[in-house]
Formats: C-alpha cells, sequence, structure tokens
C-alpha cells in the first residue's frame, strides 16, 4: 500500500498554544479513518493542518505529493456564513472552480455533472433555493454534492454528520462509503461511536495528543476512551465540560 498522509513528530495550535502534540503515523491511501476524542481534543485543528490553514508549530505533514485542488475539506457548519445569497446550485457549482476556474464559464457538461450531483444527495427541484432557507441536513447534503464535483483524492470532513436527522446521516454515510470503494482517502471526525464501529475500518483517538490508532474495534475501547477523558481534563481548566462516552 501506498502513504496518503504522513505525519512526522507533529505539533499545531493557535497563538503559541498548542492543540496537538507530537503526531506521529501514516494515513495509507484509499483509508478510510475516523478521528475521534474529547470535545477541544485538537481533531479540528488536525484538519486545518492537513488542508493547510494552520502552519505546524514542529514537525510536518507530508501529503506526498498532492496538491490543493487533490484536497476536499468540509469544515463544521458552525463555521460557515449561511447568509451569503447564493442558491443551491450556485453553491455545489462552486465544486467545479478548482477545476474550471473562478471565472469560466458553465458548460453543457458541467451543468449535467451539477445536477448529476445534486440528484445524488437527494435535493433535486432545490437547485434554486437560498442556502439561507435549508434545513440543517439539506444544507449538508448540499455540501457534500459540491464535494462530489471536486473529484478530490483526499476528503476532510468535521463533523459531517453533526445535528443532523438519521436518514439524511444514513445517506450521507453511504457517500462516504461509496468513496472508499472509489479508493479516494477519507478522513472523517465524528462523535458518534457506533457510526465508526460500523462503518470506518481504521480510527484515531486524540485528547490533544495520540491515545490510540489502529483498528476501529482495538481504538474505541472502554480503557482507551476513559484514558483520552483524563488526557482532556488534564489539558482543560474545564475539565467538568470535557466528555467523552464509553459507549
Amino acid at each position: 500500500m501506498t502513504a496518503q498522509v504522513k505525519f512526522r513528530d507533529l505539533t499545531l495550535g493557535y497563538d503559541r498554544h498548542p492543540a496537538v502534540h507530537h503526531l506521529d503515523g501514516t494515513i495509507m491511501r484509499g483509508a478510510l479513518v475516523a478521528v475521534v476524542g474529547p470535545n477541544g481534543a485538537g481533531k479540528s485543528t488536525l484538519f486545518k493542518g492537513i488542508v493547510g490553514v494552520l502552519t505546524p508549530f514542529s514537525g510536518k505533514i507530508d501529503l506526498c505529493g498532492l496538491r490543493t485542488r487533490d484536497i476536499a475539506y468540509l469544515p463544521q457548519q458552525a463555521d460557515m456564513d449561511r447568509s451569503f445569497p447564493i442558491s443551491v446550485y450556485d453553491m455545489v457549482a462552486m465544486g467545479l472552480w478548482r477545476q474550471a476556474g473562478m471565472f469560466a464559464g458553465i458548460g453543457r457538461k458541467e451543468r449535467a455533472r451539477i445536477e448529476t450531483a445534486i440528484a445524488a444527495v437527494g435535493l433535486t427541484g432545490f437547485e434554486q433555493r437560498p442556502i439561507g432557507t435549508l434545513s440543517g441536513g439539506q444544507m449538508q447534503r448540499a455540501l457534500f454534492a459540491r464535494l462530489l464535483l471536486q473529484d478530490a483524492r483526499l476528503i476532510v470532513l468535521d463533523e459531517p454528520f453533526n445535528a443532523i436527522d438519521a436518514k439524511t446521516a444514513a445517506d450521507l454515510v453511504d457517500l462516504v462509503g461509496r468513496w472508499h470503494a472509489e479508493q479516494r482517502t477519507v478522513l472523517a471526525a465524528l462523535h458518534d461511536f457506533d457510526v465508526v464501529r460500523a462503518n470506518f475500518p481504521e480510527a484515531l483517538l486524540l485528547a490533544r495528543e495520540p491515545v490510540a490508532w489502529g483498528a476501529a474495534a482495538d481504538v474505541l475501547t472502554p480503557e482507551n476512551l476513559l484514558r483520552a477523558r483524563r488526557m482532556c481534563e488534564a489539558f482543560d481548566e474545564e475539565a467538568g465540560e470535557c466528555r467523552v462516552d464509553a459507549a
């Protein structure tokens, strides 16, 4: 197997305050990896480092030849401005920017791809709806349609199934499985351990430092989850807000 992402003694953070410490490891090409851990464990920080939003304090992230256009990133919905006056169709079409250019025209071929992506996430008929009128689940479907158009080799999803209805979550899990079958590399930050156990072969448990990394069943043990909670509490002055449920 070929490596896709390598971490070498990686430390990331904000304003000189580390949020991920001394991470070593390799993600193989075509892997499907859940990144789990308490709130504040560094999951989002790690993803921002992978996609180039954050520069490491020390160590290295090696993307093994990937270019920016080869990576698709879905941040948490809370980080997105839904007040921007744009339709579902136009937002999904933004997935073509890296391939066609921001100012390139959309021809018949591109329109067909956009319509296919919208249909694939179950939003046919919503094309002209402003994104500000969508429910949380509908918005997430539209964002996944945009990811489909990016045709990326590495897909990074930060809490993709959070605060959406069960039907939407199930449909989007199926899309993630489709990407995995296509040998794309998929990383997803998740809180639902049942979803991880059922759908993700590999898991990385973070609590600012790596706690365990390997087969999901071996990572999500009560012992590892308790250790992650205690590590989180040791880092967090507000320890009472830091929780990992041993589900």
